[in-house]
């Protein structure tokens, strides 16, 4: 990533720039600048968008600042290449706005277009959008899966290179889908060759392989678990012709594993959904739930799929590819058999053995499905088979050896079910149809990592490496080729090259190859090949590493990530072994004959070592039977990874030999949620799809790039008056160099000019810049303007106001005062009184409270007196009483204790006593003298107890005492507590008072304000009182007013009634008219297909009728001029093989037919090409042979120049003189009108008889010519026959002589002569003849309509080409000798023509005279010099030719002089008719002439009219005159030419004339075949120029004006109504056509619809490019940065179309039509069309279109629309309807233009955008783009806004308009006021054969 250099930062990080600095959660997180940037920082001080500031700190070592953030206006491009900072946090940004804001899953970074998945189904893959990005360039719409299907498709055709386009992802990222949508985009667009439907069997391979190929995985409920690459084919038309498919590494381990919330193959769930019908009872399936297979995934439901109704489309699918019911039913029965083989119970017996039980019954189930024994396959389910070099046993297997066994089966099985069905589905996709070129389509994995990833992630990974690195190469090509192109210099730009990684995993001792080595071990294990990984790889390769708490994986550095591979599988899976014996049992099967078939090429296969492996009898299945036993093993040592490398290999060189496309998939979370975007698993997945690598690739050198002119029209505001030149190059040079010092941030290249990474940012900003000051001034000085208008308004009027409101507030002052006055007089005597009245109250209020108060006072003193005393006196006695009673009971517990005491001590003592005296002598012994102390003890004692009583003594006093004092005390303390509740009683009281008192004071008060009240109140209601007086009075008024009011409501009311049933009857009639239109619609729509079989039921009897000699039908693009003799011959013939052709064509199938009618017509134009080459060597060969015969043919060649000048000079004069003529009859017709030449008079007499005589003369002038002809016709035939043996075949005689004649009936004799002489020729290729062989050959129709189709062609045609090419070998012989010569030889005649051309030119420009002898002159020259030739050659043979000439010219000289006699004899006449009426006709007409008149008004140019008394308007041919009139009048008449100078409607009113003599004779024959004749001859000329406007438009006016005139004159009353008298005389008396009116009336509707449709044609290039791209008003649209995707330039280049380019077309299609007299209402009904057309297409563009939903854009939409719209009122076409269809489109241009903010805005919205869906404007809003820095985008909460009003509409969710949708045409009457009988046919017409009735 290129960051920015330390002179740009200064420029660039300044306060308020914004960056992107790394964040945990979002990845990246927007800041902005608060403290410029300067060098030396190591902190930038930013802001966060939550307004946290923070402190960034710089790497001290890189010193790198973080990425800026690109302009807003650059948020949301198409192409992120287009952003002028290219980093990561850019384009995940630009990703997230355009996901989550703007609803768009598509965008193009490059050459890849990233697709986000939505998980929500969007309305942009209709057929609609189909069409609109239909052959437009990649960068002038939205990105789309479409725009890269488009391109892929156009490059194939331009390039004639195969193209390739490439969808990867994750899984759950929407590859499938969007190889699917790329599919059915080619299928719609491409269509097929043939009639077999290929591009429906392309389509009906995807619910097949997503059926066996696709499950339920936890990311992706539809996830591919396999690699797909589809080949589609198209022929060299570019059409589909077929396709093929590849597969890579189906995961097999699916079928028998699921993990949690994941699911099998969606056909086993199919199945078990539909268990329940007829024909799946023999399955014996049930619940998915009852399968061990389909239930460990606990997840049997997808939320929103029905499997029922899947199945029943993969069967559809099955059907369609030709996979019939029984084959069918044969795969549903192996699937079921899997099933019931993974339910199938092993029980273990011991250890090393397990065993089935009998009557297992899945084991039953599957044996019968599969038709084996149930014997067999319970034995080798259990057991396996040893072979060694001297004997083969049986060993046993383990029950887990057995289950793995009964798994491996499993997936085999469904393995080879699953090669089969696609082997299968490609065989039903070959045609035999040469592939010209084809477009891949690859849906593979994507790169994956997981907590535990095996060889399958291994595989994956291993793809997506090689993918990869095609990927970066063809980048990094692509940018090489644009800098070449540019002539930049190219600089090495670094770019990360993942081959070491593929080394790692593929070359010789990699991975790959060290696992097929260790599998070729016999004691191999997945620890040796891991020990091995680390032994090899560990110290060599730095993409190698080991983890550190494990010895069984390895980690590989990818391109994306590191990824940790478990080593544990890895070898069982690449060998992919399945027991030999139970395939020997299932190809043992004889019932059913599919299981054989998958297992048809199955041979044995042994371990790669020739030794059994550890696993037991497992083989290992081959790809490629073996030829011998010693070939086998080395066949076998082909793994899945060598073969997967081999298929990758395949791939890659695929890839490479094709243009590649990229589409890379998004998974933008992982919990399936709508439009939710997860940055983290975004960031991911860019990193690993390699889009990021593109972005680096493209950062590296110059990605943003402008075109010189683009960047002159954006950047023009930076450039000064002076700085512009007329040279745009050097303007952008010199700017450039002025505005970027760094010249290395720029080059110039041939056409555009290539910027730096970040320049174009720098350069936005000096323009905002620009315009920000720009815009302040201008806002300045506009303020101002408009502050000092307002202020000056303002002054003015607060002046006014002041000094009225002076007044008025000065009279009021005066007023106030007086009343304020003696106001304050009342108030104070008013006051005193009421002050003094209180007062008193207040003290005799008070007095009264203090008697009462202190009387309770004293009653409460005395009582708490009384109650003391009473309470100390009972206090006395009791406390006494109590004292008393203490004591006694002290007294006797004392005397208790001491009894006690005593007792027990005297007990002592005598227990003591008793002791001694038992034992005293004893005492006495021992203790002698104790006696003594004894005593003295006593004596002791005695006073102890004096002491004691002593004491005692002193403490009965003392305690006496005690009590006494505690008693006084306990009074006192008594005393002084009631003391202490007599204060708080008495505090109590005054608190109480106090309260009182104040309560009294507020009753006071509230009495006072009650009493204030009720006087207020009394006022109040004496002043309501009187009020409601005033009010009952007034009221009464109002009464009599509202009943007034009531009576004219009541009449206002019934009036409203009558307008709404009037509008209630209106709106009936609205919607019945609606209805009409819609029946009216739906009828022409039928009509329209209806025509359309018709059509193509008419080309194959065209087809059909080919095959018979003389028929051929011409190409639509041959002349007129071949197509007129093979009229005749169809009208002779159609007859004969009409009834034999029908019979036919009902048996013959359809595809039949047209493949039949394709190889006709390559026949015909085969034959066609070669008789154009024969007829050019005829000319050759007839110079060639002329100098063989040097004599006859000098002098014949100099005769036939001769007579053919001298043809052509009367030719000419006899034109010169119809124009006389023709200019006579004006003349005299102008002369009729003002009665100077009336009928009947003497001169129109005289001149009438003399222009007879002229034109009789004239006439035969005219005969004369002709027999010249005739004479020239016959000396060339006899010519021809003279040498017709020695130079050709007689069918090239015929040939020549077809190619020679000119006169109209000799080609046509000669035609017909030569058709006989075909059909005797070809009499063996009998029309019956074929048609017997086809009906003999109906039965196998089917068949041959699959495999010998050609066969039946070749016996249909076998005559007809064996002629063709007969001839063709017989004219090759007679003309390569000759080649040479010839070439030589028409160079000369060339050069000679040219020459001739030249003189003849010079000798027309003299007058006749002079021009006849420069003719003679030159051609006497002519001879002279050929005579000197030959005289060189053979002096005798140039004597007598030079006799002969000179004879034969004196001939001609003499015819010469009689011709120039009668011309000028003819122009004398001339001149005297012409002197004459002009005399008689002079003076009438200058005195009738008005000043303001014109005198040469003109007219139509018509023939004189001859009005006859007994002429009634009818013209009578003969019957055999029919097919000459149809030809004359229809097929052979131009709208250009003749056609332009004819009455307008003039063949109508001849074929009506016709019509009226056969009603008039009542010939229902004639009448019959004359309007069948002309439908169908209007018909056949629409068929062959249907793309001309002009000639659709001539027959679309006469049509209608034949239906007017069937109407007109059919003698119904409401018809007749406009009908002068003589036109109802003409009606028609014998028929009722009204029938024939309906079909003509069809007629008109096909030809309506056929003229719309070419104008489509001629419009639609123009509307895109005029109404949207072309700048009608310079400067308003800024061009912003474009990507890679150029778009087409909005600068009007020469060749691009304009708004002024449509109205030219507008104008020409109305002034054809005007000159075509159509009915004005009818060309109402086309601009109408014509004006929704371009109102649609423009609209659609524009919703498809991100970069033109601008507000300027807007602005020029409506500035387009009211362009056209001035149109419309120029034309007085306003009131047609046109207008209206224009309204969703001004809507929508509105849109654009309003403000988007607030819920006022969004209502607002509302009811204006009454013409667009919601869907549109919700679109429209969401594409929504500023140009400028100025203009805001549209939040997402206004457009939920808009969604929340928009609710409750109910419309339809189509987002674009139907552009192919054509209004019901009606045809009101319009009657003619010509009449018939004035009518004249022009001798132009060829229509001499009707006569005048």
């Amino acid at each position: 990533m290129e960051r920015v250099t330390a002179m740009a930062a200064s420029e660039l990080y300044t306060k308020r720039a914004r960056v992107w600095i790394p964040d945990a959660e979002e990845v990246w997180k927007s800041a902005e600048l608060t403290k410029d940037y300067k060098d030396g920082d190591t902190a930038l001080q930013l802001i966060l968008e939550d307004v946290t500031s923070i402190e960034h700190k710089l790497d001290p070592k890189t010193k790198n600042l973080p990425h800026l953030r690109n302009p807003d206006i650059l948020v949301g491009e198409n192409d992120l290449t287009a952003l002028s900072y290219l980093h990561e946090p850019a384009v995940l940004h630009n990703l997230k706005v355009r996901f989550m804001d703007s609803k768009l899953i598509y965008t193009y970074c490059g050459i890849v277009l990233v697709a986000i998945n939505p998980y929500e189904t969007l309305p942009i893959y209709g057929t609609d959008i189909i069409s609109a990005y239909s052959g437009q360039n990649m960068g002038d719409m939205d990105p789309h899966i479409f725009a890269v299907a488009e391109e892929a498709y156009k490059q194939m055709a331009r390039d004639e290179r195969n193209q390739s386009i490439i969808v990867s992802g994750e899984s759950g990222a929407g590859k499938t889908v969007s190889a699917k949508y790329a599919m059915r985009y080619f299928a719609t667009v491409s269509g097929s060759a043939s009639e077999t439907n290929v591009e429906e069997k392309v389509l009906a391979s995807n619910p097949i392989m997503e059926a066996i190929g696709n499950a339920k995985t936890t990311r992706n409920d539809n996830s591919s678990r396999f690699g797909k690459y589809i080949e589609i084919g198209f022929d060299n038309r570019y059409r589909i012709i077929g396709a093929h498919m590849r597969t890579y590494l189906l995961e097999k381990s699916r079928v028998v594993f699921q993990a949690d919330e994941e699911r099998n193959y969606h056909i086993f769930y199919q199945l078990c959904a539909s268990a329940d019908l007829p024909e799946f009872k023999i399955l014996r399936l049930s619940s998915a739930n009852d399968f061990l297979y389909t239930r460990q995934g606990r997840s049997p439901v997808i939320d929103g799929v029905d499997d029922t109704k899947e199945l029943c489309i993969t069967r559809k699918a099955f059907t369609l590819l030709g996979i019939n019911d029984s084959y069918q039913m044969g795969l549903f029965q192996v699937l079921a058999a899997i099933l019931h083989l993974g339910n199938v119970d092993i029980k273990e017996r011991d250890s090393d053995s397990c065993i089935i039980p009998p009557n297992n019954r899945h084991l039953t189930a599957f044996c019968e499905l599969v038709g084996v024994t149930y014997q067999d396959m319970s034995q080798w389910l259990c057991h396996r088979k040893l072979k060694t070099a001297t004997e083969t046993y049986v060993k046993t297997l383990s029950r887990l050896q057995a289950t793995n066994s009964r798994d491996a089966l499993s997936k085999h099985i469904y393995a080879k079910l699953f090669n089969w069905i696609v082997e299968h589905v490609n065989k039903a996709l070959i045609t035999n149809i040469k592939q010209h070129s084809f477009i891949g389509v690859l849906d593979i994995y994507g790169f994956e990592t997981f907590e535990i990833n095996s060889f399958e992630q291994f595989c994956i990974n291993y793809a997506n490496e090689k993918l990869q690195q095609q990927f970066n190469m063809h980048v990094f090509k692509l940018e090489q080729e644009e800098y070449m192109k540019e002539q930049i210099p190219w600089t090495l730009i670094d770019f990360y090259d993942n081959q070491p990684c593929i080394n790692l995993i593929e070359a010789k001792m990699g991975i790959l190859d060290l696992l097929d080595e260790e599998c070729k071990m016999p004691k191999g294990s997945d620890d040796s090949w891991a020990q091995k990984l680390y032994n090899t790889h560990l110290k060599t390769c730095n993409l190698f590493e080991k983890p550190r708490m494990s010895n069984r994986a390895f980690i590989i550095q990818h391109f994306a990530d590191k990824v940790e591979y478990q080593c544990d599988g890895f070898l069982e899976k690449n060998k992919d072994t399945v027991n030999e014996e139970q395939i020997n049992v299932l190809k043992a099967s004889k019932k059913f004959d599919l299981l054989v078939e998958l297992f048809h090429d199955e041979e044995k296969a042994i371990s790669p070592t020739g030794q059994v492996p550890g696993t037991g009898g497992r083989t290992r299945l081959s790809i490629k039977p073996d030829k011998s036993r010693d070939k086998s093993s080395k066949e076998h040592k082909k793994t899945v990874g060598c073969q997967f490398r081999n298929s990758l290999q395949m791939l890659m060189e695929t890839l490479n030999a094709t243009t590649p496309h990229y589409v890379r998939c998004i998974k933008p979370n992982d919990f399936k949620m709508a439009f939710s975007f997860d940055p983290k698993r975004a960031v991911q997945q860019l990193r690993a799809c390699g889009v990021l690598e593109t972005i680096r690739i493209s950062a590296a050198g110059f990605p943003s790039r402008w075109t010189y002119q683009e960047f002159f029209s954006r950047y023009r505001v930076l450039m000064v008056q002076k700085d512009v030149l007329p040279d745009k190059k050097l303007t952008c040079k010199n700017v450039l160099e002025k505005l970027v010092q760094d010249q290395d941030k720029y080059q110039f290249g041939k056409t555009k000019i290539f910027f730096r990474a970040g320049q174009v940012a720098y350069l936005e900003k000096l323009r905002a810049d620009k315009l920000r000051v720009a815009c302040i001034r201008i806002q300045k000085t506009i303020r101002c303007w408009l502050a000092r208008k307002k202020y000056l308004r303002q002054r003015s009027a607060a002046i006014t106001i002041q000094r009225f409101t002076r007044g008025y507030q000065a009279r009021c002052l005066a007023k106030f005062m007086r009343r304020t006055q003696a106001a304050t007089m009342i108030q104070k005597y008013q006051r005193m009184c009421v002050e003094r009245k209180r007062y008193r109250k207040k003290q005799a209020a008070a007095l009264a409270l203090q008697k009462i108060l202190r009387a309770y006072q004293a009653r409460q003193k005395y009582q708490t007196l009384l109650r003391e005393s009473k309470s100390v006196i009972i206090q006395r006695h009791v406390r006494g009483w109590l004292a008393r009673c203490w004591y006694k009971r002290c007294l006797v517990s004392i005397v208790y204790l001491q009894c006690c005491i005593r007792r027990m001590r005297a007990r002592r003592e005598l227990k003591k006593l008793k002791i001694e005296a038992r034992s005293v002598e004893h005492f006495k012994k021992l203790n002698r003298g104790m006696e003594n102390k004894i005593m003295q003890l006593q004596r002791k004692i005695d006073e102890q107890h004096k002491d004691n009583r002593l004491m005692s003594d002193k403490l009965n006093s003392l305690e006496t005492s005690y009590t006494t004092e505690s008693e006084r005390m306990r009074a006192e303390l008594t005393r002084l507590r009631g003391a202490e509740e007599d204060a708080k009683n008495k505090g109590n009281q005054v608190s109480s008072l106090q309260e009182e008192l104040e309560r009294l004071r507020k009753e006071l008060s509230t009495t006072q304000q009650e009493k204030k009240n009720i006087e207020d109140w009394t006022q109040a209601y004496k002043d309501k009182m009187e009020k409601m007086v005033s009010e009952l009075k007034e009221q009464n008024g109002l009464l009599k007013t509202e009943k007034n009011d009531l009576n004219r409501l009541i009449q206002e009311q019934s009036q409203q009634m009558n307008e709404k049933m009037v509008r209630a009857i209106a709106q009936e009639t609205q919607q019945l008219e609606t209805d009409l239109n819609e029946e009216r619609s739906r009828y022409q729509n039928l009509l329209t297909e209806h025509l359309r079989l018709e059509e193509k039921y008419d080309d194959l009897k065209e087809e059909m009728r080919g095959s018979k000699p003389g028929h051929r039908r011409r190409d639509s693009t041959h002349s007129s001029n071949e197509s007129e003799y093979t009229y005749n011959s169809e009208y002779t013939d159609l007859e004969e093989g009409s009834r034999a052709v029908e019979d036919v064509t009902r048996g013959i199938d359809t595809s039949l037919t047209l493949k039949l009618q394709k190889r006709l017509t390559e026949l015909e134009q085969e034959k066609q090409s070669l008789r154009n080459e024969l007829e050019n060597k005829d000319e050759q060969f007839q110079r060639a042979r002329a100098r063989d015969n040097v004599e006859f043919k000098k002098a014949r060649g100099a005769e036939l120049e001769y007579e053919s000048l001298k043809r052509q000079e009367l030719e000419s004069e006899n034109k010169k003189l119809k124009h006389d003529l023709a200019a006579m009859r004006k003349s005299l017709l102008g002369d009729a009108a003002t009665g100077a030449g009336a009928p009947g008079s003497p001169a129109y007499k005289v001149l009438l008889d003399q222009l007879n005589s002229s034109c009789e003369e004239l006439e035969v002038r005219k005969e004369e010519v002709l027999i010249l002809r005739s004479q020239l016709v016959s000396q060339k035939e006899a010519m021809h026959h003279k040498d017709e043996k020695e130079t050709m075949t007689e069918p090239s005689v015929y040939a020549d002589d077809v190619s020679k004649l000119k006169d109209t009936d000799e080609i046509k004799q000669a035609y017909v002569g030569l058709k006989d002489t075909n059909r005797f020729m070809r009499q063996p290729l009998d029309v019956g003849d074929l048609l017997s062989r086809l009906r003999s050959a109906a039965p196998d129709f089917h068949k041959l309509n699959e495999d010998g189709e050609l066969w039946l062609v070749n016996q249909g045609l076998k005559e007809t080409v064996r002629l063709l090419e007969h001839q063709l070998q017989t004219q090759r012989r007679t003309h390569d000798s000759e080649v040479e010569t010839l070439r030589g030889e028409l160079q000369n005649v060339k050069e000679e023509n040219n020459r001739q051309q030249q003189l003849l030119a010079q000798n027309l420009q003299l007058p006749p005279e002079a021009r006849i002898e420069a003719s003679l002159q030159h051609e006497i020259t002519r001879l002279t010099n050929e005579n000197l030739e030959l005289l060189a050659e053979d002096p005798t043979a140039s004597q007598e030719a030079r006799v002969i000439i000179l004879r034969r010219m004196v001939d001609l000289m003499e015819q010469l002089e009689k011709q120039d006699r009668t011309i000028r004899k003819l122009k004398k006449q001339l001149k005297v008719y012409s002197k004459r009426i002009g005399e008689m006709g002079a003076g009438q007409t200058e005195g009738q002439t008005s000043p303001g008149q014109m005198v040469d008004e003109p007219i139509h140019p018509v023939n004189i009219p001859r009005r006859e008394k007994d002429f009634q308007g009818m013209l009578e041919y003969k019957k055999e005159d029919e097919l000459k009139l149809v030809k004359n009048l229809i097929l052979e008449l131009k709208p250009r030419g003749v056609a332009v100078n004819l009455i307008p409607g003039l063949p109508a009113y001849i074929l009506f004339m016709c019509l009226r003599h056969a009603d008039y004779v009542n010939d229902d024959q004639k009448v019959r075949t004359l309007l069948t004749s002309t439908i169908n001859s209007i018909k056949k000329i629409l068929k062959k120029r249907g793309d001309d406007v002009e000639t659709v438009s001539f027959w679309l006016a006469n049509t209608c004006r034949f239906l007017h005139c069937l109407k007109q004159y059919s003698g119904d009353e409401a018809f007749m109504k406009h009908n002068t008298s003589r036109q109802n005389e003409h009606c028609l008396s014998n028929f009722d056509l009204a029938e024939y009116r309906q079909v003509i009336s069809d007629l008109a509707i096909q030809i309506y619809q056929q003229l719309i449709k070419c104008m489509e044609n001629i419009l639609w290039p123009m509307i895109v490019s005029g109404m949207l791209e072309h700048e009608t008003i310079q400067g308003v649209s800024g061009v912003k940065p474009t990507g890679l995707r150029k778009r087409t330039s909005s600068i009007a280049d020469e060749g691009t179309y304009t708004l002024d380019s449509i109205i030219r077309q507008l104008n020409a299609f109305h002034s054809t039509m005007c000159q075509h007299g159509t009915d004005p209402e009818l060309i109402k009904q086309v601009v109408k069309q014509q004006f929704y057309i371009i109102g649609a297409v423009t609209l659609n563009n524009l919703l498809l279109r991100k970069d033109m939903c601008s507000w300027s854009k807007g602005m020029q939409i409506r500035y387009n629309v009211s362009q056209l719209e001035e149109w419309l009122r120029d034309k007085g076409l306003m009131v047609c309807g046109a207008k209206e269809t224009l309204e969703p489109l001004i809507q929508a241009a509105q849109l654009l233009q309003v403000k988007k903010k607030t819920d006022e805005d969004a209502e607002a919205i509302c009811s204006m955008c009454q013409g667009l869906t919601t869907a549109q404007i919700v679109k429209v809003l969401n594409l929504y783009t500023p140009v400028n820095e100025f203009e805001e985008r549209v939040s997402v909460a206004f457009i939920r806004t808009i969604q929340t009003r928009l609710r409750d509409r109910c419309e339809s969710p189509q987002l674009l308009m139907d552009t192919k949708m054509i209004y019901p045409v009606t045809f009101p009457f319009s009657p003619s006021s010509l009449a018939l009988e004035t009518i004249q046919i022009p001798s132009s017409l060829n229509l001499a054969f009707l006569t005048r009735v």
